[in-house]
């Protein structure tokens, strides 16, 4: 499909439905990750696909359309928060794992230790919270983070390393205080 999307000038409603459940979700994700807001999220989420619908032409194939969709949300995640009405929210939920067939206990100890992680992975400065869930929840590469967001393979690799340890030393003060 990314080929075909090369020389498109104009988007059929067909590959406009495919691309949103193909990457509707990771829209959402994103632009949740950045907002920290439901709200903002879904109004986000929707703004993207209309851009990319308008500017499908303007896709020249340098990079997956994952990369391209997921910059796309980023900057207009961005331009959301710059507007004058926006103003941070503490962070009510947290993304979820899907959960397996298991033990209530097991489910229960699951989620605990899930939303401890995204917990610590919240509380991350922005920079390090952003590269983390590029590379673990989009499986992307260094260099595909890099070109998103506009940094060297080497700030990315760097800010990866923080950010792990961080997040590390966070869930280890964690079980110390006997809070995981």
């Amino acid at each position: 499909m990314e080929d075909s999307l090369k020389y498109l000038t104009r988007m059929d409603d067909e590959t406009l439905r495919q691309l949103m459940q193909t990457y509707g979700q990771d829209v959402w994700n994103y632009a949740y990750l950045i907002t920290k807001r439901h709200d903002a999220a879904d109004d986000i989420s929707q703004e993207v696909f209309v851009k990319v619908y308008t500017h499908i032409c303007q896709y020249r194939g340098e990079s997956s359309v994952k990369t391209w969709i997921l910059s796309i949300t980023r900057n207009t995640s961005f331009n959301y928060r710059r507007l004058a009405f926006f103003r941070k929210v503490l962070l009510t939920g947290f993304i979820r794992a899907p959960g397996t067939e298991a033990s209530a206990e097991k489910q229960a100890m699951d989620l605990i230790l899930t939303d401890s992680l995204w917990e610590s992975v919240m509380r991350l400065p922005k920079k390090y919270r952003e590269v983390l869930v590029l590379d673990a929840r989009y499986d992307m590469s260094l260099k595909e983070i890099a070109r998103l967001l506009g940094i060297s393979e080497g700030a990315v690799k760097s800010r990866l390393y923080r950010a792990r340890a961080k997040v590390s030393d966070s869930l280890k003060e964690d079980v110390e205080y006997g809070t995981i």
